[in-house]
């Protein structure tokens, strides 16, 4: 009976309408009106109205955007959000000169000290992270798909501290602890390890599981050809298995660069330490706050773009049954 009424076009927008009109009801429009605007309804009938059309109107978009095209739904959709969410930043009165003036100084045009700093400095220290947390992770995930005790002792000992703490008790412990037994590092170096270790864990699992969804018979048939374990694994298993792994690894990559901003605990001249510093300056947190998150945004956004490019030219996955 439930499914032959959720069937129903009409059903289903009035429950759409119910539950926007509900969620608008934590937002006060009280504000908007007062007594001298009480011509006919009075001041909470006029709330109630205003809600009513709001959530009909709502409503209605989504029914009017339903009937384009689907690629054309996508773009209105995204442009219908966007007006909305800079029409949230714009209802904060920002500084748009200072955010103009301070903006290089964010992306990072320009060095301090002889080094990067800002959204260069983040870029840099993602690179390299992203570089050796994959060796790291390959490397892991070898070690828990073998024979040997040790190796697969160590190899879930770094997986389950890594994956199990914080990422910024890893940096601390890193960049404080290491003196403590006469390693001393410089704030960018102890982020970088710290990140690649971290996300180098993470990964490790996802290589494991994608070297495991490949089907036995592939190394076995490559071994009656003859092939030793490691020339298999090159030759074989890891090109099949790397359609598997790119998508949750590139998901990794774009968290790991919002992790960076963790490193502004160190003072590294990172994005967010650089917005920070700005914010403070004028006393302009806001508007720092919001550049550095579009900032992270776009560069979240290129990373998307790029990973899409790779899954398509390997494949988005395998059907392992037909292997």
């Amino acid at each position: 009976m439930f499914m032959e009424i959720w069937e129903r076009p009409s059903a289903r927008r009035s429950l759409f309408f119910i539950l926007i009109y509900l969620s608008l009801l934590s937002i006060d429009f009280s504000s908007f009106y007062d007594e001298s605007t009480n011509f006919i309804f009075g001041v909470t009938a006029q709330i109630e109205l205003t809600r009513s059309l709001i959530a009909a109107g709502i409503v209605l978009n989504f029914v009017l955007i339903s009937r384009l095209p689907k690629r054309i739904q996508l773009y209105v959709t995204w442009a219908e959000l966007l007006i909305l969410f800079l029409y949230f930043f714009y209802s904060f009165d920002l500084s748009y000169k200072y955010i103009w003036e301070r903006l290089p100084h964010l992306l990072g045009f320009g060095l301090k000290n002889g080094f990067l700093m800002g959204t260069a400095l983040t870029l840099f220290m993602c690179v390299i992270s992203i570089a050796a947390s994959t060796i790291l992770a390959l490397v892991a995930a070898l070690a828990r798909l073998s024979n040997n005790g040790i190796a697969l002792g160590i190899a879930t000992f770094y997986i389950s501290f890594f994956r199990g703490t914080p990422l910024i008790l890893q940096i601390l412990l890193i960049y404080i602890g290491l003196p403590q037994i006469g390693i001393i590092l410089n704030p960018i170096p102890a982020a970088i390890i710290a990140l690649s270790l971290c996300y180098g864990a993470y990964m490790a699992e996802i290589f494991r599981a994608g070297i495991q969804a490949i089907p036995a018979g592939q190394g076995e048939a490559a071994r009656a050809l003859g092939l030793k374990d490691g020339q298999i694994m090159r030759l074989v298993i890891l090109p099949q298995a790397i359609r598997l792994i790119i998508p949750p690894t590139g998901n990794q990559f774009i968290a790991m660069l919002k992790d960076s901003a963790l490193v502004a605990t160190l003072g590294a001249w990172e994005l967010m330490y650089m917005a920070r510093l700005h914010g403070r300056a004028e006393f302009k947190n806001m508007e720092m706050m919001i550049t550095a998150a579009l900032i992270y945004w776009m560069l979240s956004m290129s990373m998307e773009y790029f990973q899409a490019k790779i899954e398509r030219k390997f494949g988005k996955g395998i059907d392992v049954n037909s292997v």
